[in-house]
């Protein structure tokens, strides 16, 4: 067996540093990977790689286009020659065809075309209503309600009516007929001895405002002077966007000067009362439902209160401690009526209770919780609910801002 030699260290390195000097011949490479191999050194490899797609893409691009080109023509060719005539493709010049010789057929080839559904419906547009309307009330009509029919304000509908509602929101009665306008605002009927301006200032608009309006048919030459216009009484005249301000159906009845409440009904109590309990300062419902029913919370349109629903008989409690200054029946719409002093600034009212049912009396010092009638529905009413308002220094607060949530 023949003996390897084993060279010493150093004897490797000089035969490892002899090789590097003089490394062996290699083979000829091939000249495309010694391009790529430059390319790849000089950085260049993806640049020439994306150009390379590139060039491919649009290629193989303009082979596809023109395939689709040759059997296009082909297919055109094969359509006409199976008429049985010649086809002459190089034609010199093209023949004069009448438009009325000309027919569109009916393909089924999405390509040759793109098929329509013919619409049987017409969209008409929602054009502003010019005229005014008449509505019949229904029962268990409320004004938000019919001012919702007819896209409109609920003021609107009660400014354009309180010829037949007077100052009472809650005032629709089955039958009852409401005129309704076309747009925002007032209906005013026109009276002897009246003037433009002095009208245009009640509803808070200018004289030319109501002039203006194309359905008041009115000029400036026909009417003459402003201050004593030639309209005839009776006219009504369309105030566009005109609202008024309200007077107050329940005067500011307290304990202080209660004799006052006689302007409004038989429950007025006939002296003064300057002691008994004051309020704590926080109500609470003054019925075991919290629903609002009917009208919310809504000055517009001089409803002060808020109306909470429930059943006939229901209990009502008192919203705070106080005196009642108030007991019995009201004729400005109220019904059964109680209200409450609360010594603090706050009142307290409690309208349209149930026939009878009124538990408390005049001087009377009430606490919080106490039971002072029944739910009813009398009075202008359209339903069993309780309208319960807060006031404060005799102006009308929304009661939902002082009751718990």
């Amino acid at each position: 067996m023949p003996v390897k030699k084993i060279l010493p260290l150093d004897d490797y390195d000089e035969g490892r540093m002899s090789e590097e000097r003089h490394p062996p011949t290699p083979k000829k490479p091939n000249e495309r990977i010694n391009l790529w191999e430059r390319l790849l050194r000089m950085g260049l490899g993806e640049s020439a790689l994306k150009i390379g797609t590139a060039v491919v893409s649009v290629m193989l691009f303009i082979i596809i286009a023109w395939v689709m080109s040759r059997f296009y023509v082909t297919s055109r060719v094969n359509a006409a020659g199976s008429t049985g005539g010649p086809v002459n493709l190089l034609a010199s010049s093209p023949t004069q065809v009448s438009p009325d010789s000309l027919t569109i057929p009916l393909v089924d080839n999405p390509l040759d075309g793109v098929k329509r559904l013919a619409s049987l419906h017409t969209t008409i547009p929602n054009r502003s209503r010019t005229d005014i309307q008449i509505y019949t009330v229904q029962k268990g009509d409320t004004l938000f309600g019919v001012a919702e029919k007819y896209n409109l304000k609920p003021e609107t509908i009660f400014w354009s009516n309180r010829y037949v509602m007077g100052n009472d929101p809650e005032n629709l009665i089955p039958g009852m007929e409401l005129k309704i306008l076309p747009i925002e605002g007032a209906y005013h009927r026109w009276s002897a001895g009246e003037g433009l301006n002095g009208v245009a200032s009640f509803y808070g608009v200018t004289a030319e405002d109501i002039i203006n309006y194309a359905g008041n048919n009115l000029s400036l030459d026909s009417i003459g002077d402003l201050s004593n216009p030639s309209i005839e009484p009776g006219t009504m005249l369309v105030i566009p966007n005109g609202y008024a301000t309200f007077v107050s159906l329940i005067p500011a009845i307290t304990r202080k000067n209660v004799a006052i409440g006689s302007s409004i009904g038989t429950g007025a109590c006939g002296k003064v009362i300057d002691d008994g309990a004051y309020g704590v300062g926080m109500f609470i419902w003054p019925t075991n439902q919290t629903e609002i029913t009917g009208y919310d919370w809504s000055p517009e349109t001089n409803h002060n209160g808020i109306d909470i629903g429930g059943k006939s008989g229901d209990p009502i409690y008192a919203s705070d401690n106080g005196i009642v200054v108030y007991a019995g029946w009201s004729s400005v719409g109220y019904g059964n009526l109680v209200i409450i002093d609360h010594g603090n600034g706050f009142t307290s009212l409690y309208a349209h209770l149930l026939e009878g049912s009124i538990m408390v009396e005049c001087g009377q010092s009430i606490w919080q919780t106490n039971v002072i009638g029944g739910m009813g529905t009398t009075g202008n009413s359209s339903g069993v609910h309780l309208h319960f308002e807060i006031r404060n220094n005799g102006t009308p607060v929304n009661p939902k801002d002082y009751l718990p949530l």
